[in-house]
């Protein structure tokens, strides 16, 4: 995978946790930052970029679309499921890159989407697992290697690929 392919999948990451409330929108500021460092370079992006902490609040919603556009990266609307999914994925990828911990992963998932989610549901079920260990023969390990197992499966889904990024020019 180039630098480019990367930035643009943090960015469209960052953009899906962004709509679902999970990171802040300077947080997605910086990943466009990073998309302009790696070789990422549209008029939109570079506005993006521009963004002060100040701004970011404000600004990012009407700025973020436009910005995934002109690099062919899809905007979710927060409410859409296949928003839910690409941010659910995005955090099983950042508990795998040791963002998050396992439990922090479940907890995480089961506060933003409940059992409703299809996808996160195995999820939501080991973080009720977490909860009643000390009343079960399990153990934290192998609840952990569970979530492991569930964050890869999550995580091995394509989301950009090769040529997949417009060329801006």
């Amino acid at each position: 995978m180039t630098s480019t392919e990367a930035a643009a999948i943090a960015l469209q990451d960052h953009a899906a946790l962004w709509s679902v409330g999970e990171i802040r929108a300077f947080d997605v500021v910086h990943a466009a930052c990073d998309a302009l460092v790696a070789g990422l370079d549209t008029p939109g992006l570079r506005i993006l970029a521009a963004c002060t902490r100040a701004e970011a609040d404000y600004d990012v919603h009407e700025l973020l679309p436009e910005a995934l556009d002109e690099l062919g990266l899809t905007f979710y609307p927060a409410t859409s499921d296949a928003g839910r999914e690409h941010a659910a994925r995005a955090l099983a990828r950042r508990m795998l890159a040791g963002e998050l911990t396992p439990r922090e992963l479940t907890s995480r998932m089961h506060q933003r989407f409940g059992h409703e989610l299809p996808l996160t549901e195995r999820l939501a079920e080991l973080d009720d697992e977490y909860d009643v260990l000390e009343y079960d023969n399990g153990t934290v390990d192998q609840v952990d290697a569970e979530v492991t197992a569930e964050a890869r499966r999550l995580a091995a889904h394509p989301h950009v690929r090769a040529g997949q990024i417009a060329d801006p020019w």
